[in-house]
């Protein structure tokens, strides 16, 4: 797992893609840290709450390197005391903070 607050280099993603094109997303959209990786998004949401994340703030997903698209659909997601009762992340403010975190982390795809 790889904990990321900033862009990635080109260099970067491209060691990310030889481990495998589609990874596993896991960010803390208060902070604007994002994990990359892990076998589920409750690894990364582990790591991120002993670096100090609030559970409420934490929300999964996962990117295609090939073809640049993000989802925003993880078990972790399910969160009904949020308002949030599917995989997918529902409120619109949070899927875009999650979007955006990503983009920026992952800007070089889409040079």
């Amino acid at each position: 797992m790889k904990l990321v607050s900033r862009p990635l280099k080109e260099e970067e993603i491209q060691e990310l893609k030889e481990k495998g094109i589609y990874h596993k997303l896991t960010a803390d959209l208060e902070k604007g840290v994002l994990v990359i990786g892990g076998d589920l998004h409750a690894d990364a949401e582990e790591l991120l709450l002993r670096e100090g994340s609030s559970q409420d703030n934490i929300w999964g997903g996962g990117i295609d390197l090939e073809e640049g698209k993000i989802e925003t659909t993880a078990v972790l997601n399910l969160r009904p005391r949020l308002g949030n009762d599917g995989l997918e992340i529902l409120d619109p403010r949070r899927r875009e903070k999650f979007i955006s975190l990503v983009k920026m982390v992952f800007k070089e795809l889409w040079k």
